[in-house]
């Protein structure tokens, strides 16, 4: 009879222990699982994002196979709002109030993601790793469960105005951009790149709603100024659209491309490679399509996840690499949380990331941050299009500062 009491009291102390630890975890937790939510735009003008969160979606696929984290699995629940900021803020309602979801990760647009920024600020839900490089992102003081990953718009574009002055002192420079933050960032940061400079090379500026249905106006509205610098800041739609009209008008000027736009699959393929020739950008993730990777296990290893959980995905699209790599940040994350499975602890570690080396992050370019910098990397490679691939040129270069 003793010994029926004891076990039956070891089982109970046992339960009792399970029942205190997740009782420390917060909603969309429990001893097997973890709930993330996410908005794409799985429809829509930016449809071509969408493969991003299907990536991710079978980056996690992976790593339930092997167990999980910390013996969790992931449930990813991500929902299609369609790059429309309304549908965003009822999609992430239903994340966290219906579906219960630990935190949101990688929300993708800069419009979608400041739509709903203050509803889960107020709420104290991670707004992790938002898939928009825009620098309201990195404001821990004010948005403390707000978080970037990309570098940001800013960043990005003050290398091209640098790069502008340094070796194109005669430039006289259209710009193309999205009507909204996205936009707005990378032409300030442009100015920055530019300097004093800025408004005598900034000759002429156009915009664009994600509504029209073409940019083809506006290129030759840019063309008309006597412009002999183009820089377009445009989702993969509208970036294909101005490649193919810049070419079709016997326009040619020294193109720089919006990096969130340089997607072989999504953009240069559609435009026609040809007509992409000579176009510049910046970037931090390998280019599926650099054959100097191809033979390196960190290419061999994240082919073999295409082929085995990213099948419908084309291995010639570099937004399966980002979601490749955002995921491992996060999957980091998760795993330094150890037991403290709660978002306080979730935002902490996030924000103690020191160097972090992923496979697939151009070499030289690592993720670090702290409690008051919540901008995870800062460094950027210029790369030129040949007609089939992105050649990396020049040295990791950082934009911070002004």
């Amino acid at each position: 009879m003793k010994s029926m009491y004891l076990a039956v009291l070891t089982v109970s102390s046992v339960l009792a222990g399970l029942a205190f630890a997740e009782s420390q975890n917060d909603p969309g937790v429990s001893a097997t699982e973890i709930k993330i939510g996410n908005t794409m735009p799985y429809s829509g003008p930016a449809s071509a994002w969408g493969m991003v969160g299907k990536s991710e979606a079978a980056y996690f696929a992976m790593i339930n196979d092997q167990g999980g984290v910390n013996g969790h699995k992931i449930n990813f629940i991500s929902r299609d709002d369609g790059y429309s900021p309304p549908k965003t803020v009822e999609m992430v309602r239903k994340l966290v109030e219906e579906d219960q979801v630990f935190l949101l990760f990688q929300t993708l647009g800069t419009a979608s993601n400041a739509a709903v920024q203050d509803y889960l600020n107020e709420r104290k839900i991670p707004q992790l790793f938002v898939a928009t490089g825009a620098e309201r992102w990195n404001d821990p003081k004010k948005h403390p469960w707000t978080m970037g990953w990309q570098p940001s718009y800013r960043v990005e574009a003050r290398i091209y105005g640098r790069y502008i002055l340094n070796n194109l002192p005669d430039a006289k420079v259209a710009v193309l951009y999205q009507n909204d933050d996205l936009g707005k960032d990378y032409f300030i940061g442009l100015r920055e790149g530019l300097g004093d400079k800025a408004d005598r090379m900034i000759v002429a500026t156009k915009t664009y709603e994600t509504t029209d249905p073409t940019v083809d106006s506006q290129i030759v509205a840019l063309h008309g100024s006597g412009a002999n610098v183009l820089v377009t800041v445009a989702a993969p739609k509208f970036a294909a659209q101005t490649i193919r009209k810049v070419y079709d008008i016997d326009w040619r000027p020294t193109h720089f491309l919006a990096n969130i736009s340089t997607s072989i699959k999504a953009v240069m393929q559609p435009a026609g490679l040809e007509k992409g020739i000579g176009i510049i950008t910046a970037t931090y993730i390998k280019d599926p399509t650099d054959p100097q990777w191809l033979e390196t296990p960190e290419y061999k290893e994240w082919h073999a996840w295409m082929t085995k959980y990213n099948t419908s995905a084309n291995v010639a699209d570099a937004f399966a690499i980002y979601g490749y790599s955002v995921s491992q940040t996060l999957i980091s994350v998760l795993k330094a949380c150890g037991n403290d499975l709660t978002r306080v602890n979730v935002m902490r570690q996030a924000a103690n990331i020191r160097d972090q080396k992923l496979p697939m992050l151009v070499p030289g370019i690592t993720i670090s941050t702290s409690a008051d910098d919540f901008a995870p990397i800062k460094q950027m490679q210029l790369a030129k299009f040949d007609g089939n691939t992105w050649r990396p040129f020049g040295e990791v270069i950082s934009g911070s500062g002004s």
